[in-house]
């Protein structure tokens, strides 16, 4: 090799140690790792991102820093409060001006030129360790402060809820999401705070299919239904059904959910204390862990879609990772192995589970006798269609069936001890 051609290798190398660490996983899809060893991100704790069409802005432990084309910068250079700064969630408006969430400094703003704190405010609100911000549809800025409760601004004033003063189930904020009502969804660590603007509803495990009280991350579908991560799995909820899914029943590598992020194609990107998992909110699933894929090792703490294709994972320890030009499979080979296993679970357990079915059809509802503690119940017609699956189902509890189409129906109990399958005909 010329003299030349080693200087050209050695820039090349050096170019990559600037922009990452690049390689293809065995799922599909290519993935780069930041970290502090191979590039200029200000830290490996991942606690914020916010992606845009320019590149991405990531919040850590020491401050918040932005890659754009293949450079990084340090925020902490153009505003020093930033400097070893916590930075725990980062939102752009639709004016375009970043709202930095801070441990200390409340929320700033940055418009590209100009940096906007609100000092007084953060004092007389107590608004320190900000958690997460979102607009809603009236462009009214809702932040979550952990253990400072709910605050609103409208541009001009500043209101806070607490539990002392409303129907907010914890002043422990963790997420909030915005449905197409404009209600505004607050999960907590106490359960699920719904507001709309009026009244407020509250959603645990003592009132709903809600599987844990500590929430960490909510999201909504383009169909509305709302998707919560908690510390015992994914839960789906679309006004009158919840659904778990967790490491029992589905490919999900770890129950405790920490985000949630959905794509362009309306696919569902999880991260969880032991990798991330992409699922299409029916069936088919795909993982992603040290052993099978480039992302990070252990806690991934957050999960981002940017719109371009890319998926961004966030690692409490281990630095930023972005997966590109992924395609989900049709069936994949964690949604195959799942199935295999719940086939040989099924055919180990013979279930001796005592069920019988109580019909209180001129009341338009059933009760199913059991002895499991909880067992998850799926209605499936004549034709081998699901149409009802009510997960967490406890002895004698109402299930609605007025809804239901007249016939014939597979009733299929799983509990612990296997699976008890009863024929039912549904008539009014």
């Amino acid at each position: 090799m010329t003299r030349k051609s080693t200087l050209a290798l050695i820039a090349l190398i050096g170019l990559l140690g600037l922009i990452g660490t690049e390689s293809f996983a065995q799922n599909n899809g290519s993935w780069v790792l930041f970290d502090v060893r191979n590039s200029d991100i200000c830290g490996n704790n991942i606690s914020a991102i916010s992606a845009d069409a320019d590149g991405v802005w990531a919040g850590t432990y020491q401050g918040l820093c932005r890659l754009k084309g293949l450079s990084w910068t340090d925020y902490a250079m153009f505003n020093e409060k930033l400097e070893n700064q916590s930075v725990n969630c980062l939102m752009t408006d639709p004016r375009g001006i970043l709202w930095i969430g801070t441990d200390d400094y409340g929320v700033i703003e940055w418009d590209g030129t100009h940096w906007t704190e609100h000092n007084d405010v953060t004092r007389r609100l107590k608004m320190k360790f900000v958690k997460e911000m979102v607009i809603d549809q009236d462009g009214v800025l809702w932040i979550g402060v952990t253990l400072g409760g709910l605050i609103s601004y409208d541009g001009n004033d500043w209101e806070k809820y607490t539990p002392d003063d409303c129907g907010l189930l914890s002043d422990f904020i963790l997420d909030i999401a915005v449905d197409r009502s404009n209600r505004k969804w607050i999960t907590t660590n106490a359960g699920i705070s719904l507001y709309n603007g009026k009244r407020w509803i509250s959603y645990t495990t003592g009132n709903s299919g809600l599987p844990d009280n500590i929430v960490p991350a909510v999201a909504i579908d383009k169909d509305n239904v709302k998707w919560f991560g908690t510390l015992s799995g994914l839960v789906s909820y679309d006004g009158d059904n919840w659904r778990v899914w967790n490491t029992s029943n589905s490919p999900l590598p770890s129950n405790q959910v920490n985000d949630i992020a959905i794509d362009e194609n309306g696919l569902l990107w999880i991260a969880t204390s032991q990798g991330a998992a992409v699922f299409d909110g029916v069936s088919r699933w795909e993982t992603f862990t040290s052993r099978n894929s480039q992302i990070p090792e252990g806690n991934i703490y957050k999960v981002v879609s940017d719109g371009n294709g890319n998926i961004w994972f966030g690692n409490d320890t281990r630095g930023l990772a972005r997966l590109s030009g992924f395609q989900m499979p049709e069936k994949t080979v964690a949604q195959n192995n799942a199935r295999g296993k719940q086939t040989r679970d099924s055919e180990r357990q013979a279930s001796d589970e005592h069920v019988h079915i109580n019909p209180h059809l001129a009341d338009g509802y059933i009760t199913i006798s059991i002895e499991s503690a909880y067992a998850t119940v799926t209605f499936i017609n004549s034709n081998g269609k699901t149409v009802k699956t009510v997960d967490n189902y406890t002895n004698n509890q109402k299930i609605k069936i007025n809804r239901m189409p007249k016939g014939n129906y597979t009733v299929v109990v799983s509990t612990h001890r296997g699976e008890k399958r009863i024929k039912f005909n549904l008539k009014y």
